[in-house]
């Protein structure tokens, strides 16, 4: 792609669990300020995929690269220069969120006084700064997501890795969170963003990769999606590629069941 070395190669990525096929060969090459919206229906392999490159699951057959090196060459430096949203992550509810972004900041290296003054800056940005030394046991589930974004960005990462990260968040914070990400990938940055929220990853995405029983089968910009298949929104386009044509069906029996007396 215009002679750029990526910043995330995969080639033939195959992984089996108890004899069942989660990846089948997946090819996928990701260059810097692409913001990757990868979707696909639950089980298709995409929490694997992204597990597999953070180095939390081993056992894959294939070729990972990040940043140009294979992951599996022993050498985790690579993962300093990653940020990481989990769609469910157990934040330390005894520990203030001064506490607890100060301990993640010096896992990075951060220097303590640094990363605590940092991290105050960015909870005020949230209107946070009320609670920055409130146990985070007390903290609502926006809250939380919005101290995991924080976490996740304290060490200006190259390459960051979202699940559902606008979980519980409010619609200014929505708006808040889209525009950080845009405005990440024009500085450089890499999205990798994985949502079943089809309307926001449609207009955050700038490349969108649909992943269904563990083979990649679309890639491309929204645009292109919707040019090689119906014309319709990206949640249309989903339920074409994946095959999933029933929810009207189903809706209706439920419905209907529900209006029984």
């Amino acid at each position: 792609m215009n002679g750029r070395k990526p910043i995330i190669s995969i080639e033939n990525l195959t992984m089996n669990y108890n004899g069942k096929m989660v990846l089948r060969a997946i090819d996928l090459e990701v260059y810097e300020s692409q913001i990757i919206g990868y979707i696909g229906p639950n089980g298709a392999g995409k929490s694997t995929t992204v597990k597999i490159m953070l180095g939390l699951v081993e056992g894959y057959l294939g070729d990972v690269k990040l940043f140009g090196k294979d992951i599996s060459d022993g050498d985790i430096s690579y993962k300093k220069r990653i940020g990481y949203v989990p769609e469910t992550a157990e934040l330390y509810d005894n520990l203030t969120a001064s506490e607890y972004l100060t301990f993640v900041g010096e896992l990075y290296g951060i220097d303590s006084e640094q990363v605590a003054e940092k991290a105050l800056r960015l909870m005020k940005m949230f209107e946070l700064e009320n609670i920055y030394h409130s146990r985070i046991s007390s903290y609502s589930k926006g809250m939380r997501q919005k101290v995991l974004l924080i976490s996740s960005l304290l060490h200006n990462p190259d390459l960051l890795f979202l699940d559902e990260p606008l979980s519980g968040l409010d619609a200014n914070s929505v708006m808040v969170v889209k525009e950080i990400l845009a405005q990440l990938a024009a500085q450089g940055k890499t999205v990798f963003y994985s949502s079943h929220i089809m309307d926001v990853v449609e207009k955050i995405s700038n490349r969108i990769v649909l992943l269904n029983e563990g083979q990649i089968v679309a890639d491309g910009s929204f645009d292109e999606l919707r040019k090689q298949n119906t014309e319709g929104t990206l949640e249309e386009i989903f339920n074409q590629l994946t095959g999933f044509d029933k929810h009207k069906e189903i809706a209706e029996e439920f419905v209907s069941i529900v209006q029984e007396v």
